[in-house]
């Protein structure tokens, strides 16, 4: 992708964050303060192709399309929303997909106030790859392991397998409060709903959908406890929800969780929520194989549970 200005043609990539959108109305968001009537015009003109072809102002963007904008004045805010080009830790990849280590703060894609995430940032900075989608998500504040896949194929058998709960998915979460049980089923429907301001949101409700959660307990203080979450199913906010409603809520969980200690913990050092997807455990989608992978605690979480072990003092477990 070109940077866009006023004397040069730019080529743009559509990602997900504009998939859907008609071309007229991605032109005016790209282009803001330009007037409408030289949007409409250069549509007009065929000067703005789509996949080299001349498109109508109702035309829909698709994920991988390649848009050609002319040359023209383009605000300031408009060029920095252009997304960079990242890479980011890999865990494994071959032919067929990419297991990428996410960091913490980074949503998986654009949408919901964010311009870009991982997918779009990937996309700009492999620009020869054929195809890359997500395979499944994790919170922006979710650290660990997601899977994007680089063939057709290959998404469609793992969209399969995570809806078969062929996938095995571990996450290692603090909650707060002395966890007992060595390992518990924790089976709680989870009903999606929005806010008045249009967040999105969720909660235990006999009216949800059946979500099934695997809690072992890691490691215990005087008031925490390090849990490890196996995902029978995927809902949204699982985990965040049925440790809360137990009366765990993970600590640092800015939706879910217990405020006054979130602001507490930001002093002591941990200024994240404290949930990571550690493990994955599936059979490649193509070959069948194994597949086993593991992700360490960031630097950061290792650091808080040190500082626990110092002031708290721990009564189960090894150092993590």
């Amino acid at each position: 992708m070109n940077d866009l200005s006023k004397d040069s043609v730019a080529m743009l990539e559509v990602g997900e964050e504009s998939a859907g959108q008609r071309i007229d109305n991605f032109l005016l968001r790209l282009a803001k303060g330009v007037p409408k009537s030289h949007v409409y015009r250069i549509l007009r003109s065929g000067e703005v192709r789509v996949n080299k072809g001349r498109i109508g102002a109702d035309y829909r963007l698709q994920i991988g399309d390649r848009v050609r904008v002319p040359p023209m004045r383009i605000a300031e805010r408009a060029l920095q929303a252009i997304v960079p080009a990242k890479e980011f830790a890999i865990a494994h990849e071959d032919e067929a997909l990419l297991v990428v280590d996410k960091p913490s703060g980074v949503a998986v894609h654009g949408g919901s106030g964010v311009s870009f995430g991982v997918i779009e940032q990937l996309r700009r900075a492999r620009p020869q790859a054929k195809l890359l989608e997500l395979a499944h998500r994790l919170d922006r504040e979710t650290s660990g392991l997601l899977i994007v896949a680089k063939k057709r194929s290959a998404l469609t058998k793992l969209h399969d397998q995570f809806r078969d709960g062929v996938i095995a998915k571990r996450y290692l979460a603090l909650v707060k409060g002395r966890w007992h049980n060595a390992l518990q089923h924790v089976r709680e429907p989870l009903f999606k709903y929005l806010l008045p301001d249009g967040e999105r949101r969720v909660r235990v409700d006999p009216e949800g959908k059946v979500a099934h959660s695997i809690v072992r307990l890691v490691a215990r203080w005087e008031n925490f406890s390090l849990v490890e979450v196996e995902l029978k199913t995927g809902r949204t906010h699982q985990i965040r929800v049925h440790l809360s409603h137990l009366g765990f809520p993970i600590a640092g969980d800015d939706k879910y969780g217990d405020f006054a200690l979130n602001r507490e913990l930001q002093k002591t050092g941990l200024k994240r929520m404290f949930l990571h997807a550690a493990k994955l455990a599936l059979p490649h989608p193509l070959t069948g194989d194994a597949l086993a992978l593991e992700s360490p605690l960031p630097a950061e979480l290792r650091n808080f549970l040190g500082t626990l072990d110092r002031h708290e003092g721990r009564d189960h477990g090894e150092a993590i």
